[in-house]
């Protein structure tokens, strides 16, 4: 099935490549997506996913220009190759390191409007592929489908690698009635029937954001106490398998607007969708776990990379709040008062907080026995239980030092009217910048943080990769705390 995806890579013999057009071509594949309750010919007729897609599309463009080649690129040490720098196993400091300029960029490329860009993905299987010793020591439970886990898991990284796939990754089933048990299993991605050469699985999978603008889904389910053998099932499959049916939330983004007015929102979205499998087969070799209940509690293990990425996004996207407020202070000419001058600084704190959590992971990363290097989780936990509690607050400082010029925005077509434009003109200039070119930054601000695109987007970063209480209970069930009380022990002469 590997070799069914289209391998249109640029002619350079080292290299393996594919350009914005290649990736663009790729998706027009017969897969099934439904929008406001309609069935798409094609994923990009929809115009909010083709103008998502078109910055997805140049993203891959942007491997082949020299200001970001050494960024998006690498030359893998197997297979001599360059390739994207996408599915890169950092094993030293300096890889993570370079790894971590590569999220740097895609965030930027969004302004942090998509939690999970072509280069998050691949963190998931980098991190099934950094416990392959123990998917080695486990055996499926069906005898009539032995898969190697542990090879499909290596064969799909070099497959990804070398083909620069893309991918969705869900873990978390629809919202359904949590009081009864029942109703939540019967969402759970099962193993309905046993086949030559694999499987066949039904169920859903949720918030399966960026699945229709991708080549792959990784699938799983979240396990608990007493998950029955057939759902205990981990694998990968391209989005256009029979059987999968993507249903996409209502679209958000206003794709065909005037830059001037809505500088991001124009530029369309990730698009989450419902993730449906109606009897879908599941080749042998596409199968990492079947039947274990004990690999998928390695769900938060795998996840580590993917955390880091979320951290690194969250801390670029402060940055982008920060330079924000600077130029808001800079056209109102409000710097010299000491409110707002406290005001930005909040947004300073926060940047700097989280960027000090990343650094700190990095710098106390360990070595997997595989030879990756892992991230710290305690400080990416830590990190991204910060990020989502004050969220909300930075959105809301961010919004107030703007006033009333995120309410009265007015329009690129009310500053050239003939009849209105130079009264704007006249009562709306900021300090040495024009009622328009003031305007400018407003919209800016407003499509990141008070449009329909950017409400979901802080929805999504307050559940992303778990919500609060979870991030919490992560900590107190991970932070080994013995060192600490031994010396609080030692100090207070306390003997027990």
């Amino acid at each position: 099935m590997m070799e069914n995806m289209r391998r249109s890579h640029v002619t350079e013999p080292d290299c393996l490549l594919k350009t914005g057009q290649d990736f663009k071509a790729s998706l027009d594949d017969g897969r099934k997506v439904w929008v406001g309750g309609k069935l798409l010919a094609r994923v990009a007729d929809n115009p909010a996913l083709n103008a998502g897609i078109d910055i997805l599309a140049s993203m891959f463009d942007d491997q082949f220009t020299d200001e970001f080649r050494d960024v998006t690129t690498v030359r893998d040490p197997a297979s001599k190759k360059i390739v994207t720098r996408a599915w890169q196993e950092p094993k030293t400091y300096g890889e993570l390191i370079e790894r971590r300029k590569l999220i740097e960029y895609t965030t930027l490329k969004t302004a942090g409007t998509f939690g999970r860009p072509i280069d998050l993905a691949p963190t998931i299987a980098i991190g099934i592929g950094a416990h392959v010793p123990i998917f080695r020591s486990r055996r499926s439970a069906y005898d009539g489908c032995r898969p190697d886990f542990a090879e499909n898991i290596l064969r799909y990284i070099e497959y990804g690698r070398e083909n620069s796939i893309t991918a969705a990754e869900s873990l978390t089933g629809p919202q359904n009635d949590r009081s009864s048990p029942m109703a939540q299993a019967a969402s759970l991605l099962r193993v309905t029937s046993v086949e030559s050469g694999g499987v066949r699985i039904s169920g859903a999978k949720s918030v399966g954001s960026i699945a229709a603008q991708t080549h792959e889904v990784m699938f799983t389910n979240l396990g608990y106490k007493g998950t029955p053998p057939e759902a205990c099932i981990w694998g990968a499959l391209p989005i256009n398998a029979e059987g999968i049916k993507l249903v996409s939330r209502e679209m958000l983004s206003q794709p065909g607007a005037d830059p001037f007015d809505h500088p991001l929102t124009r530029r369309g979205e990730e698009a989450d969708q419902l993730i449906i499998f109606d009897n879908v087969f599941v080749p042998k070799d596409r199968i990492f776990n079947l039947g274990d209940p004990s690999l998928l509690e390695l769900s938060g293990k795998v996840t580590t990379w993917a955390h880091w990425h979320v951290l690194t996004r969250l801390a670029v996207k402060a940055e982008l709040f920060v330079g924000c407020g600077q130029i808001v202070l800079d056209v109102l000419g409000t710097g010299q008062i000491p409110a707002v001058q406290a005001m930005l600084a909040e947004l300073i704190e926060y940047a700097q907080v989280l960027k000090s959590f990343v650094i700190s992971a990095e710098v106390q990363a360990r070595h997997m026995e595989t030879g990756i290097l892992a991230p710290d989780t305690n400080l990416l936990t830590a990190g991204r239980l910060y990020s989502i509690r004050y969220y909300p607050h930075i959105i809301h400082t961010l919004q107030e030092l703007c006033g009333q010029g995120l309410v009265m925005r007015f329009g690129k077509s009310a500053f050239e009217n003939p009849d209105i434009g130079h009264h704007l003109a006249e009562l709306l200039p900021g300090r040495g910048v024009s009622g328009m070119q003031k305007e400018q930054i407003m919209n800016f601000i407003w499509d990141m943080t008070g449009s329909a695109l950017a409400n979901r987007v802080a929805l999504f970063e307050n559940v992303n990769a778990s919500p609060a209480p979870r991030l919490r209970d992560r900590l107190f069930h991970e932070f080994n705390r013995d060192e600490m009380v031994g010396k609080v022990k030692k100090i207070a002469g306390i003997e027990y």
